[in-house]
């Protein structure tokens, strides 16, 4: 009869070098206002499906679309403004 071996050291032994580093984790805290603004606008958008949208979900959609694109903006012009040089 054979022996059924597990693979979870092979799996774990990695597992010190997966975690998220510094660098990363400061990118999705910058990135955090985008992210938290498209899951608006797709809890709006999700809101409509089963039925017909009515005028105030449709505002409300237009003013979900419209903050995730200011917050689309406003990182890249973050970005944009970290950056040695400025535009040229």
């Amino acid at each position: 009869m054979n022996s059924i071996v597990t693979v979870q050291d092979a799996v774990t032994a990695f597992a010190d070098w997966i975690e998220p580093t510094d660098a990363e984790l400061d990118a999705i805290e910058q990135e955090m206002p985008v992210i938290l603004a498209n899951v608006e606008l797709l809890d709006a958008q999700i809101v409509t499906l089963d039925r017909t949208p009515t005028e105030l979900d449709a505002r409300r959609i237009r003013r979900a679309r419209r903050r995730a694109l200011a917050a689309r903006v406003a990182l890249i012009n973050r970005k944009n403004a970290s950056m040695p040089g400025g535009a040229a």
